[in-house]
C-alpha cells in the first residue's frame, strides 16, 4: 500500500473515531412557565396527538432513520402505543396542578426515537430515547389557549449492554424510563419539581 493511501485511510479512521468517542450532544430543554400562571391551573385532561406524517420504522438496525422507534410493545399501531406512553407520563406530571381553572394540556408529539433491541445489545454507555413534543395550555370550559405551543425536549441516555440487562432484570424497561423522565420534565416545566433541564453528550442517536 502506498504511503498516500495509507495516510488517507489513517486519517479516515481516525475521523470515525473521534465521532464514536465524541459522540452527539442532546438535551431536556423548555422554557418554565411563570409560578403565576401556572399556579392558577387544575387540570382537567390530557390530550395528545402523534401525527400519522410522523415516519415509523421497524428496520432491525442500529439508528433506524425514522421519526418514531418503538419496539417493547407488541408490533402494531406505534402511533397509538407512542400517545398512550405520552399520555400517561404528561399526566402524571401534571398532577400536582391544584389551581381553580380548569385546563387541557394538548401535545403534539414530533420525534419518539428509543432503542432497538439491537442497539441494546451495543456496549454500555451507548443510545439515546429521543423525545420531542409541542405542548400547549388551553381552558377545559371555553378552549380559550392560555399557553401558546412551545417545544420541549426530553432527550435521555438510554442503557445498554450489560447495564439494560440488569435493569432488564430488576423490572425497569424502556417504557418506565421514558415515562419517568417525560413526567418529570413537565413537572419541571410547570414548576411542579424539581428543573429537569440538562445536556448531555452521547453516542447514538
Amino acid at each position: 500500500m502506498s504511503l498516500s493511501r495509507r495516510a488517507a485511510l489513517l486519517g479516515v479512521t481516525a475521523l470515525l473515531l473521534t465521532a464514536c468517542v465524541g459522540g452527539s450532544s442532546f438535551k431536556t430543554a423548555y422554557d418554565p412557565v411563570p409560578p403565576d400562571v401556572a399556579g392558577s391551573w387544575r387540570l382537567a385532561d390530557v390530550r395528545v396527538t402523534v401525527p400519522k406524517t410522523l415516519v415509523v420504522s421497524e428496520a432491525k438496525s442500529l439508528l433506524p432513520n425514522a421519526d418514531i422507534v418503538w419496539r417493547e410493545d407488541p408490533l402494531g399501531d406505534r402511533y397509538a402505543q407512542v400517545a398512550t406512553i405520552m399520555d400517561t407520563a404528561i399526566t402524571r406530571g401534571a398532577q400536582g396542578l391544584r389551581g381553580s381553572r380548569p385546563v387541557i394540556i394538548d401535545v403534539t408529539v414530533t420525534r419518539f426515537h428509543a432503542l432497538t433491541f439491537e442497539a441494546e445489545q451495543r456496549p454500555q454507555n451507548w443510545g439515546v430515547h429521543n423525545i420531542r413534543f409541542i405542548a400547549q395550555v388551553v381552558d377545559a370550559r371555553t378552549g380559550e389557549v392560555l399557553l401558546a405551543p412551545a417545544e420541549i425536549q426530553a432527550e435521555l441516555p438510554a442503557l445498554s449492554g450489560t447495564q439494560m440487562r440488569e435493569a432488564r432484570r430488576a423490572g425497569k424497561t424502556q417504557k418506565s424510563m421514558i415515562t419517568n423522565h417525560v413526567a418529570r420534565t413537565i413537572e419541571g416545566w410547570l414548576g411542579l419539581g424539581p428543573d429537569n433541564r440538562n445536556t448531555f453528550t452521547r453516542q447514538g442517536n
